[in-house]
């Protein structure tokens, strides 16, 4: 038999405080959940209403939960009054009677804009509502808008993985933080949104993870692009390597379902391109902070720049690959 000791030991020990405390929470939550009735209403106040704002709102419109919505651009908004939705014509009015408010908006100006602005929302909630902040806007400014919300209102740092698709089919993972005393009030929701909640700790640490994640997403969606650039280059069938990623274990479903979006030029976006540029800065930014370099983020940035003043903003991250393939100047 082999006896753990010392730091070995204390791990499991940890491990096991961790596992037993996660699955205790799941429970509580589970409860919760069954215990909401189609009667219960709970308002829900949703700001930004593009690619995955919309979605996250159509997701909690069919689990009962009672959602206003605002958008900068109405129209946007408005699309989702045929599914029950109320659309307000400012964040304050979104927010005058939300117990929840989600923030899913471009960057942290747009959140900041949109929370304390003329007609902000921040200053309409009530000081038992809890601002569930799920923009992917990098550490330094999920930060100060937790600084915004102190004292005011419950802040939770609750970016998002997944792309519309996902969002869509309540098929996320929710990367949240902040205070453990609103787990249980926010994960009814999450659990509408998502497949998965993965909590941590220290506040910003989903937007620390979320910024992770998004730099293996650039990493990989450039590999893709390049290497299908190089098929091409040597008269290869893209779709034979795909075939052969798709069954090997170098492949990955994300990576070859962009590959494929790739080699037939489908561009919908799942994941806009300017979104995607957005986050590899973010990652930069991160890494630059503690003087740490990212050599491949850098230089696949600068073509995706490319590609986005080349008119690909708005399409999907897979039309990255109509730079991949440059000859050398």
């Amino acid at each position: 038999m082999t006896h753990r000791t010392g730091a070995g030991a204390e791990r499991v020990r940890a491990e096991r405080v961790r596992a037993e405390r996660t699955r205790a929470e799941r429970t509580r939550a589970e409860r919760t959940r069954a215990d909401r009735t189609s009667a219960d209403r709970t308002p829900v106040a949703v700001l930004g209403t593009g690619t995955m704002g919309a979605p996250i709102a159509r997701s909690l419109l069919r689990a009962g939960f009672e959602v206003t919505v605002w958008n900068r651009t109405r129209q946007k908004a408005g699309a989702l009054a045929g599914r029950g939705a109320k659309v307000a014509g400012s964040p304050a009015a979104a927010a005058a009677r939300a117990e929840y408010l989600i923030t899913m908006l471009t960057d942290g100006a747009a959140v900041e804009s949109a929370m304390t602005g003329a007609d902000g929302a921040l200053a309409a909630l009530a000081p038992d509502a809890v601002w569930i902040q799920m923009s992917t806007v990098g550490v330094t400014a999920t930060l100060r808008l937790a600084e915004l919300a102190r004292g005011a209102v419950g802040f939770v740092d609750a970016p998002v993985s997944g792309s519309s698709g996902p969002a869509d089919r309540g098929q996320l993972l929710v990367l949240a933080s902040g205070d453990p005393g609103l787990r249980l009030r926010v994960q009814p929701l999450f659990d509408e949104l998502g497949r998965r909640t993965l909590w941590f700790d220290r506040l910003g640490d989903g937007s620390r993870f979320k910024t992770v994640l998004n730099n293996w997403l650039a990493v990989l969606v450039e590999g893709m692009a390049e290497t299908l650039s190089l098929a091409g280059a040597l008269r290869l069938d893209p779709g034979l390597v795909l075939d052969t990623l798709a069954e090997s274990p170098l492949g990955s479903a994300y990576a070859t379902a962009k590959g494929r979006a790739m080699v037939e030029r489908d561009f919908a976006p799942g994941f806009p391109l300017r979104h995607a540029g957005k986050d590899a800065a973010l990652a930069l930014s991160a890494a630059d902070h503690r003087e740490l370099e990212l050599p491949l983020t850098e230089a696949l940035l600068k073509r995706w720049d490319e590609a986005i003043s080349a008119g690909h903003a708005e399409d999907d991250v897979a039309s990255a690959v109509t730079v991949a393939g440059h000859p050398r100047p």
